[in-house]
């Protein structure tokens, strides 16, 4: 007889068998339209995004920065404003986007792991104690008490009952 019974939650299967969640796995596997449309999206955010597209834009916009110059002041800023920024910083904040992303992928991975080992060394202390309790068992049968045992309830369980 043991003092205490543990009962893993079922979230510790669940999750050592998923891994750590990464935005790819978050893409829709549906239909073939929602498959397409997500690709196309993907293939043309990655082209956008990237500084060799800023660096694209900035060239095209200077095309324009002669006409705006001989416009005047109002003429570059509008230039400034709705052109060149609008264009060279939408690529260059895609490319911030993606490096945040990436990062918050690595993040994911390294608390999965985290926690992983952790339950680890949970299972490791829970086999601690449990050779505790039977030793505590054999030394309360020889002076005569009796442990009462003690189930470990999911609190989820406490409440539906």
């Amino acid at each position: 007889m043991t003092i205490y019974q543990h009962i893993r939650h079922p979230r510790i299967a669940s999750r050592l068998a998923d891994g750590p969640i990464k935005v790819a796995d978050l893409l829709p596997r549906g239909t073939a339209v929602n498959r397409f449309n997500t690709r196309v999206a993907l293939l043309v955010t990655q082209a956008v995004g990237s500084m060799w597209c800023a660096y694209a834009f900035a060239l095209f916009d200077l095309i324009s920065l002669p006409d705006a110059i001989r416009g005047g002041t109002a003429a570059i800023v509008s230039w400034v404003a709705q052109t060149f920024l609008q264009l060279v910083l939408l690529s260059v904040i895609m490319v911030g986007q993606n490096v945040q992303a990436a990062a918050a992928d690595k993040r994911s991975e390294a608390t999965f792991h985290d926690a992983s080992a952790t339950l680890h060394e949970m299972a490791h202390v829970q086999g601690h104690l449990a050779a505790q309790d039977e030793l505590l068992t054999r030394i309360a049968e020889r002076i005569g008490l009796s442990p009462v045992p003690v189930i470990d309830t999911p609190p989820d369980e406490e409440t539906s009952g």
